[in-house]
């Protein structure tokens, strides 16, 4: 049995514009490739899409790159996962070899409503978070970080 890979483009488009938020000028593609540890051809294929949504702007040449262009209270993570052209959310897939079994036909049936519950489930959820408070979170965590490596240098005398 091989595993499936995980479709991962969400969440380092995520990333990518998580940075772009922090950065007071445009990132080019080399830029943000090397923060996500890809290709920059990569890095323009996920941002193009964003780009034709009004998300992200680009410029060329010296002083050029991405730069956001959208409210992040306004976008939510469902937007951006419609934008990538809505992937599979779920890897679980159905038994198919033999569809004249009435086993096979339950078991899918079931798992079938199962699945579109938990999907609808999660596209609700991915609904309901902007990237204003995806960003806000960010900061929490680099805020806790911060706070907790300044309590272990004081702990230490340093």
């Amino acid at each position: 049995m091989s595993c499936m890979k995980r479709d991962s483009k969400l969440s380092g488009v995520l990333h990518i514009l998580l940075h772009l938020v922090e950065l007071d000028e445009p990132a080019t593609s080399d830029d943000l490739s090397k923060i996500m540890g890809t290709n920059p051809v990569v890095v323009r294929r996920l941002m193009a899409g964003l780009r034709r949504q009004g998300y992200v702007e680009s410029e060329k040449g010296h002083g050029g790159g991405w730069t956001l262009t959208c409210d992040l209270h306004e976008v939510t993570l469902l937007d951006i996962y419609e934008t990538l052209g809505s992937p599979s959310l779920l890897a679980i897939g159905h038994r198919t070899e033999a569809p004249g079994c009435l086993v096979e036909q339950s078991v899918n049936a079931v798992l079938g409503e199962t699945f579109d519950e938990a999907e609808q489930m999660l596209l609700h959820r991915l609904g309901e978070v902007t990237l204003a408070s995806l960003s806000a979170d960010c900061h929490e965590r680099l805020q806790a970080r911060d706070i907790s490596l300044k309590a272990k240098r004081n702990s230490h005398g340093v």
